[in-house]
């Protein structure tokens, strides 16, 4: 069974989340987890909270056993782009483009010790 939790229009670059999405997948929740609480990038804070909404996604499911979950996949998504200029010498702009992201994780029941 699998359990999502996504985040729409975070203000930060896809591409630095990519970076931070790259290391999930495949890994135990609770290894994730460690990994993303000591990562220094600022994605991984904003990935950090979106597991925890998948875990708690995955708690209100009876049938779901929290200690076997596994990241099956981390998707990041272009969200819109807020447009910005700035001013340039002889009347020139410069373009500044702050980016924002949509990102989906799915966690999946892995093998895990049965009682």
């Amino acid at each position: 069974m699998e359990i999502k939790a996504s985040a729409r229009f975070v203000r930060i670059s896809p591409f630095k989340l990519r970076l931070v999405a790259g290391v999930l997948s495949g890994k135990k929740v609770e290894e994730a987890l460690a990994l993303l609480r000591f990562l220094p990038q600022r994605g991984a804070r904003i990935s950090r909270k979106i597991v925890l909404s998948a875990v708690a996604n995955a708690e209100q499911r009876s049938q779901v056993d929290v200690d076997t979950l596994v990241v099956k996949g981390v998707q990041v998504d272009g969200g819109p782009s807020l447009k910005r200029f700035q001013a340039r010498a002889m009347g020139r702009v410069n373009r500044i483009r702050k980016r924002s992201s949509h990102i989906t994780v799915v966690l999946a029941e892995g093998p895990g010790k049965k009682s």
